[in-house]
């Protein structure tokens, strides 16, 4: 699967995965809605974010997922 909204640049963030190249972390968008906000507020609260980031964010976020396996406890 390919990601055109996330971007990983050494320079920026650390090299965190970032939308669109912004100072802006998948990870902190992806804790604000596991946080409960919702996808208006944070495109009210985030002007320069667009609902395809988000949409891209949750993809990502899902493809990782999938990759990785989690021993539970009993």
């Amino acid at each position: 699967m390919t990601f055109t909204r996330i971007t990983i640049d050494p320079a920026i963030c650390t090299g965190k995965p970032c939308i669109r190249g912004l100072r802006f972390p998948v990870a902190r968008l992806l804790g604000l809605l596991a946080a409960g906000e919702t996808r208006e507020s944070i495109l009210k609260g985030y002007p320069y974010l667009e609902p395809e980031d988000i949409d891209e964010a949750l993809r990502y976020a899902a493809t990782l997922a999938d990759d990785e396996t989690v021993e539970l406890a009993r």
